[in-house]
């Protein structure tokens, strides 16, 4: 299995509003950035969809390493994720779970790779974080990067 590292993120403006959302895949020496925005959505909805997304262009299984600023797309899937789908979609306070079309989808992706989540604080010294911000930035204001 390939090593690969994903760095993700999402952006939103307004909330709810326009979003974008952004990745960097590296594989060796390879690098890869895709971006893209909806007209309507939120800032969870757009980390959810960066994940999905880079996770999507891998066209094999691997190995992934996600890097993300977001703790509500790492706790989902580290802590979430398999009660959600154990309570039939409900929260522990038997609500529907939000967002459930993206962590389906989050979710499919996943069953495809072995993954590790790990965590950067947003806007600081994480290069590639802070290039993923400004790709999701970008694309929320209608100036899309590559796509994937």
């Amino acid at each position: 299995m390939k090593n690969v590292q994903l760095i993700t993120d999402g952006s939103c403006l307004g909330n709810p509003g326009r979003g974008g959302w952004a990745a960097i895949l590296r594989y060796g020496r390879h690098r890869r950035e895709i971006s893209g925005a909806e007209a309507h959505t939120t800032n969870n909805r757009m980390e959810l969809t960066a994940a999905i997304r880079a996770l999507e262009a891998l066209k094999e299984p691997c190995e992934v390493e996600v890097v993300t600023d977001s703790q509500y797309l790492k706790n989902g899937v580290e802590s979430w994720l398999s009660r959600w789908k154990r309570n039939g979609w409900k929260t522990s306070e038997k609500k529907p779970v939000l967002n459930q079309d993206l962590w389906q989808a989050l979710d499919e992706q996943l069953s495809r790779h072995r993954t590790r989540w790990v965590w950067t604080k947003g806007h600081a010294s994480h290069e590639d974080n802070n290039r993923c911000d400004e790709l999701a930035r970008n694309a929320a204001a209608g100036q899309e990067g590559p796509r994937p």
